[in-house]
């Protein structure tokens, strides 16, 4: 049975739906803009501009609206990469930390104002992991990180 995406995110821009769209789609695989929709005449927004983008992030649907200055992005929700490795970690957080803002524990805000969170495959297991006392130790090593170092943080769990 083929299973179908029922919820699908959408991102409220100023202007910048398209642009953005573009850019999260050029960071990873399986990911492509699906459709552009524009404003006719008598709309909100001058005609032919953007309205909407339809896009796949690593295969999942989200879409982007251009819906005006009247909407900003916060913390009370973020898009999360897991990273297979060091090298996809460093990538991703400069591509989209690049005219963003930088904060703690993988935390970022990209030049849209999104935030987001670049984590290394297997942080659970070490911030979560049955050793509490390295649980404690590599927790205590990702709330002094900006950008997540999983070798630091393995050697914290272990206690190295």
């Amino acid at each position: 049975m083929t299973q179908v995406n029922k919820v699908t995110p959408w991102l409220w821009f100023e202007n910048q739906a398209e642009e953005a769209a573009n850019f999260y789609v050029s960071l990873l695989p399986d990911s492509r803009v699906t459709e552009v929709t524009r404003f006719g005449p008598g709309a909100m927004l001058p005609e032919g501009q953007v309205m909407t983008v339809s896009f796949e992030l690593a295969g999942r649907p989200f879409g982007a609206l251009n819906g005006g200055p009247h909407e900003r992005f916060n913390d009370s929700v973020s898009l999360s990469i897991e990273c297979e490795d060091q090298a996809e970690v460093d990538r991703l957080w400069a591509a989209l930390s690049a005219g963003g803002k930088k904060a703690q524990c993988g935390w970022l805000k990209d030049r849209y104002g999104l935030s987001w969170q670049i984590v290394p495959r297997g942080l659970s297991d070490l911030i979560g992991g049955p050793d509490r006392e390295g649980a404690r130790r590599a927790t205590q090593a990702m709330l002094a990180m900006v950008k997540l170092d999983i070798e630091a943080l393995r050697r914290a769990y272990a206690g190295q």
